[in-house]
């Protein structure tokens, strides 16, 4: 098992505060764990009692809705802690955590978060710093969902998901969702998204080849957008 204060991931979070003897704190009490793709890293209503952080791999976080579907909220990717919410608030998480891709998780138990969190002046900040980003991401996507038409919508989170995962080396989309899960974060029905993503290649926008997405007009999908 790999090291707390030689691990390149924790540059990403609040965890880059911490002091060398509490990475080897946090080192001595961590467990780390593979999930795989489609498995669930903790589900709503649960009681997490710590955080995770993501050493590799994307997941979604979902919350059931009153119709029985789940909405993709946020995708969060290496580097981030999940969970941190509901350690603060000390209540159940209000959303799932489903990996989108195989994943390297580690798990930091609460009392040790905690710890850092009543010593550790700038970790507590940071945490604190990263709950309320997630807070405005929350109010950005409710907006955004409100204000923008399902084509509008559909043209940002493709042009988010090539500028926050990456593309391959065939320029397609590093991130391969499924059209139920693109569905999920425009918040439409899947065939309304295959529909509009035919409509898309039909006007050179995107190519697309089995689950593979490429953008081909970068240009055009942003003034969709605008």
């Amino acid at each position: 098992m790999g090291k707390c204060e030689q691990c390149i991931v924790r540059e990403f979070s609040a965890l880059k505060t911490l002091t060398k003897d509490e990475l080897i704190t946090m080192s001595n009490c961590k467990t780390a764990s593979t999930i795989k793709k489609g498995e669930a890293i903790f589900m709503e209503g649960e009681n997490v009692n710590g955080v995770f952080c993501i050493k590799a791999g994307v997941c979604k976080m979902t919350k059931l809705s009153a119709n029985g579907k789940d909405q993709i909220v946020k995708l969060t990717q290496k580097g981030e802690l999940l969970g941190q919410r509901s350690l603060i608030s000390d209540e159940p998480t209000n959303l799932s955590a489903i990996a989108v891709e195989d994943m390297e998780v580690c798990f930091i138990p609460k009392s040790e978060i905690i710890g850092f969190f009543n010593q550790n002046n700038a970790f507590s900040m940071s945490l604190m710093k990263s709950v309320c980003g997630d807070l405005k991401d929350a109010d950005d996507m409710m907006v955004s969902l409100a204000q923008k038409n399902v084509k509008e919508r559909l043209a940002q989170t493709l042009l988010y998901l090539e500028e926050k995962f990456g593309l391959l080396e065939d320029n397609s989309l590093r991130l391969q969702l499924s059209r139920e899960e693109i569905a999920s974060i425009i918040g439409t029905a899947t065939e309304s998204c295959i529909r509009l993503l035919s409509e898309f290649k039909k006007l050179g926008l995107i190519e697309l080849q089995g689950k593979k997405i490429t953008i081909l007009d970068k240009v055009k999908l942003k003034r969709i957008v605008e």
